[in-house]
């Protein structure tokens, strides 16, 4: 009995994939640039180069759009967790994770996070593709906290929480963006100076 095989996608298929692609990936930019509230829809359909329209058929509204984004950088976040060395001190992990968000904030690559009041907020804590990555990259990195924390490399004092969110706030440090503009220092040198501080805060004393 031979196996049935996979169904092929169909060219059409192949290409609206692409640019949808394409939409979320300006969307993405968009959003580290100005942020959801002044981002429009017009100029990311003028970005991708197709009608407004158009676009509207992939994502129905403008928080649907940016939740799309927002999951995507999600996902390339659990993608980054997994390639972590699993033998890495826990506190390395760490590091690791926040050099690189760090990196993509400044590549113009992070959507800047909702405001609390923002309609986006409310249409990600309706979204299960977002809410689940999020689950899923807290767990990860509570639980490397965790562990840095029983080792000593991080203060026990500290709730793990508070580490938690100090730690996801370096994705969007406005820190980074004002020595950028400075000018004073390096992409690379910037990271390194941002994470020494931060680490430094929390590390036992």
């Amino acid at each position: 009995m031979s196996a049935t095989a996979p169904a092929r996608t169909s060219f059409k298929e192949q290409m609206l994939q692409a640019r949808e692609e394409a939409i979320v990936q300006t969307a993405n930019r968009l959003l580290a640039e100005k942020g959801f509230e002044s981002m429009t829809v017009d100029e990311v359909a003028a970005s991708v180069g197709i009608a407004k329209a158009s676009l509207y058929k992939h994502f129905p509204s403008k928080e649907d759009l940016a939740a799309a984004a927002m999951v995507r950088i999600m996902q390339r976040t659990l993608d980054f967790l997994a390639s972590v060395p699993a033998e890495d001190k826990p506190v390395d992990k760490l590091r690791a994770v926040v050099r690189w968000a760090m990196q993509v904030q400044l590549a113009g690559e992070m959507p800047s996070l909702p405001h609390q009041n923002s309609t986006l907020r409310a249409t990600l804590m309706n979204n299960r593709g977002y809410l689940d990555r999020l689950v899923t990259i807290s767990d990860r990195l509570g639980g490397w906290i965790q562990a840095a924390q029983a080792d000593g490399s991080i203060n026990q004092s500290l709730p793990a929480i508070a580490v938690l969110y100090t730690l996801f706030a370096r994705a969007c440090d406005p820190v980074l963006g004002f020595l950028k503009a400075g000018g004073l220092q390096t992409d690379e040198q910037i990271v390194e100076l941002v994470l020494s501080t931060c680490f430094e805060g929390i590390a036992s004393r």
